[in-house]
């Protein structure tokens, strides 16, 4: 098979010849007790999941609900950590909690590896991405990323308020995941689309849910065929030459792991920084403290990161089993709950607040295990350069409309509007 052979036919063709999976009953509306009917898409949980989260961490540590098809959420620290490291009893292949169960022959490898892959791929998967995501290799983007940043910025003369995620925040990974893939810049909307769709249409019936997720992928195999016609230096060049046990990477693969990056590369990023300057407009003291101590940033970053975590992800039991005092099933869903695990007051003093300085702070807002987030140098670099251009330029704000501020829904949480009046220093 050659390198032109492998994308001459579409991915909804080659979709027809996959084992089918399981669908389950969309269910929707008021949750009656969210320790058995608990659902991450309803908007008592949109608009606020941290009291909800503490309450069950007292009285049903790990929830249960039918929705979905059946799931579990466990809310404690030591609990996350166990099922986030236990590769032997819950699966990843597939990490988006739904209404449809991929069938279990897509393991080990999942639909976007390495995030959905098993041992013993996952190692291999993964180790094909790391040069891209070194300290080094991100400290290369690091310029023209600030570059980028002041020019967002810039575009806010004469403005008194701005919706600081969608004129801001969410353009920054955006450009940077656009600039790794070599996609055009100019399908900056689409790319949100596309993100939106993944991650907050799991409860769409299952016929539009396929069809936009098609459309992606559409996309996607367009993007490899004009790089296969115009090979450049960037990653989906990378990903189309790259081999695995001496063969170039199937199809599914290439394309798979480049919905991993445009995904995931650029929604959880934009959550991390729209939620630190929410924190910021609405606590005063926080961000005078700040911008007279810029060298504090990183510190208070990581405190954002561990108090905002926007990263929830899903994983499938394999079998049947008894599991720290709950009976789960094959193939139920388990919400690794970050967040949650972040303000767990057994592993965190002050585990709500926010603590600028915290000295000591092993958060999980990257995840824990083998599938620790492959691109945590860059999002900290992203995360650090936005807030460090933001204090430089725009040292006063406050939330202009507090009830102006929306949130997403679905397993990566932030600001989806977010507008700041601009004040004058």
């Amino acid at each position: 098979m050659t390198v032109d052979d492998r994308f001459t036919q579409g991915f909804r063709e080659t979709r027809e010849d996959e084992p089918l999976g399981t669908r389950n009953e969309v269910i929707t509306g008021p949750v009656s007790d969210w320790a058995t009917d608990f659902s991450h898409l309803e908007p008592e949980w949109v608009e606020d999941p941290y009291p909800i989260q503490d309450d069950l961490r007292r009285r049903c540590p790990i929830a249960h609900t039918e929705r979905f098809g059946g799931g579990w959420l466990p809310t404690r620290y030591e609990d996350v950590a166990a099922i986030a490291y236990d590769t032997e009893r819950f699966s990843s292949r597939s990490i988006i909690m739904s209404n449809f169960r991929p069938p279990r022959e897509l393991a080990p490898v999942g639909g976007t590896p390495p995030i959905s892959s098993d041992p013993p791929f996952h190692h291999d998967a993964r180790k094909l991405l790391l040069p891209a995501f070194t300290k080094t290799a991100v400290s290369r983007r690091e310029e023209p990323t600030r570059a980028f940043c002041h020019q967002l910025i810039d575009a806010f003369e004469g403005r008194d308020v701005v919706d600081a995620a969608r004129d801001y925040a969410q353009h920054i990974p955006v450009r940077v995941i656009a600039d790794m893939l070599g996609f055009p810049q100019e399908d900056g909307p689409r790319f949100r689309e596309f993100i939106e769709s993944s991650l907050e249409g799991v409860n769409l019936p299952p016929e539009e849910r396929i069809e936009r997720m098609d459309e992606l992928f559409d996309y996607l195999l367009a993007q490899i065929r004009d790089h296969l016609d115009h090979p450049r230096d960037d990653l989906t060049t990378y990903l189309i030459e790259a081999e695995l046990y001496g063969r170039k990477l199937d199809p599914s693969h290439v394309a798979g792991t480049m919905a991993l990056l445009l995904i995931a590369g650029i929604d959880t990023t934009w959550s991390a920084i729209g939620a630190s300057l929410w924190h910021l407009a609405k606590t005063p003291a926080d961000r005078e403290r700040l911008v007279a101590e810029p060298g504090l940033l990183p510190t208070a970053m990581e405190e954002f990161l561990r108090v905002y975590a926007p990263v929830t992800m899903a994983r499938l039991v394999k079998e049947d089993m008894h599991w720290n005092g709950v009976d789960m099933k094959a193939d139920d869903w388990v919400l690794l709950s970050f967040p949650a695990a972040n303000r767990d007051p057994d592993q965190f003093e002050q585990a709500g607040e926010v603590v600028l300085d915290r000295k000591v702070n092993r958060h999980v807002a990257f995840g824990l295990g083998i599938h620790r987030c492959v691109g945590s140098h860059l999002a900290r670099m992203e995360l650090r350069v936005a807030l460090e251009v933001w204090l430089e330029r725009m040292p006063v704000f406050e939330l202009a409309d507090p009830a102006g501020v929306t949130w997403a829904a679905g397993q990566v949480r932030g600001p989806r509007s977010l507008p700041l009046r601009l004040g004058r220093s």
